[in-house]
């Protein structure tokens, strides 16, 4: 299995951020965690709430946690609200049901981490994601 770099975190951010950017975003908050939900990079635009970290973090994580998107997670949680209810709960409010969460996989679509981004509406948060996965050269996970 690869391993998500430093150097490819940080590709994967500046290029989301600059997706952000040329789109005139609101200021967004970008977080890239291993596939184990460590911490490996983060970036905060100048502006961007401070709770910003929570969110993209907790996109990304729960993003690992299930083994699918936040965007995902987000169709899941209307349908099952109790059941994430409960993983909110168990996972210590690291679960966040909202589009900006994208697992990242290498060439042999094995989960190496996950990008979670806050700042903007979510389905824009997850085109800067998607934009900043491919310029690393690695793929998205649904």
């Amino acid at each position: 299995m690869t391993r998500l770099t430093l150097n490819q975190a940080t590709l994967i951010i500046d290029a989301a951020l600059a997706e952000g950017r040329e789109r005139n975003l609101a200021p967004l908050a970008v977080a890239v965690l291993d596939a184990g939900g460590h911490l490996i990079a983060y970036k905060r635009e100048d502006g961007a709430g401070i709770v910003r970290f929570e969110i993209a973090f907790g996109k990304a994580w729960g993003s690992l946690g299930m083994g699918f998107g936040s965007r995902e997670l987000a169709k899941r949680s209307e349908k099952f609200p109790t059941f994430f209810s409960m993983l909110g709960d168990v996972s210590g409010g690291r679960m966040v049901p909202s589009p900006g969460g994208v697992l990242i996989l290498d060439a042999h679509r094995e989960v190496i981490g996950a990008i979670g981004i806050s700042g903007d509406v979510g389905d824009n948060d997850e085109v800067c994601a998607l934009a900043g996965i491919e310029a690393a050269g690695l793929i998205a996970g649904s």
